[in-house]
């Protein structure tokens, strides 16, 4: 007898195989009849017709959809509504359920290097990426500087936060802050290759974290590496906000040493 097979997915302007890789490396070590594509999408009202057409149970959205998305959902997780971005939808008997797993990824990926209580910590960008680890960064007690380009944005995001906005060449000063996050679409392979922090405003001793991960070693990331900090690239954020998406998708505590293995493989140079 064949079993069916439940359906998962991605959303996104660029897809990448690397949460396909660690989603289907959970589902193998689960022996789960779930399988994941990762679909590239211009018409967003269509591809969440075509979730519920097709009954896809769980849809990772990234970047630019993260709040978009929100009004063609039947219902917001209290989380997601309080972030004000959804990048993951589950799909119970037709009825769409949006939630944020971002801002646990990021919290926990940076968590692997160091503590947030206290820390200084410059966060570059306001969409809804940056939406979601603004609010984890405050869960955790982190004292938060938003740096953008769009200096309303930035404020109005702080003003929701807790955290201070502040203009985008507030990254000069980037080696002024304990921890910095990169959360904006620059540096990932469809946009332009640059960072919008400065090579020379890292020092040793910081933590820094950008969540592309489309290439995964990004110019920030490499560049902080050679002065010394702490570099995160955004694979590892990918890793623990794909974990939490697992179980809401199974219902089974995500294998993350399975994952994780998935992740190095994917990622060593």
């Amino acid at each position: 007898m064949v079993l069916p097979v439940t359906l998962c997915g991605s959303l996104s302007r660029l897809a990448s195989p690397l949460g396909r890789s660690m989603h289907e490396a959970g589902y193998r070590a689960l022996a789960l009849a779930f399988t994941y594509v990762p679909f590239e999408v211009a018409d967003l009202p269509a591809a969440i017709a075509g979730m519920r057409a097709l009954g896809i149970r769980g849809l990772g959205v990234s970047q630019p959809y993260k709040q978009a998305v929100m009004p063609l959902l039947d219902e917001l997780d209290p989380i997601a509504a309080r972030i004000g971005a959804v990048n993951t939808i589950v799909n119970t008997a037709g009825r769409l359920v949006g939630h944020n797993t971002d801002w646990v990824g990021a919290v926990r990926a940076l968590e692997e290097a160091r503590p947030l209580e206290g820390a200084r910590t410059l966060l570059v960008g306001a969409g809804g990426a940056a939406r979601a680890i603004a609010f984890g960064l405050r869960e955790r007690g982190a004292e938060l500087t938003i740096a953008n380009r769009d200096a309303a944005r930035a404020a109005a995001l702080a003003v929701d936060t807790g955290g201070r906005g502040a203009r985008l060449d507030e990254t000069a000063r980037a080696g002024d802050y304990d921890v910095v996050v990169h959360a904006t679409v620059l540096g990932q392979a469809d946009t332009s290759p640059e960072s919008p922090v400065p090579e020379g405003a890292l020092r040793p001793g910081q933590v820094v974290m950008d969540i592309v991960y489309k290439p995964v070693r990004t110019r920030l990331f490499e560049a902080a590496r050679q002065r010394g900090a702490t570099a995160i690239h955004g694979g590892r954020m990918l890793l623990h906000q794909a974990a939490a998406q697992f179980e809401l998708y199974t219902g089974h505590r995500a294998p993350l040493d399975a994952m994780d293995a998935e992740l190095t493989r994917m990622t060593q140079p």
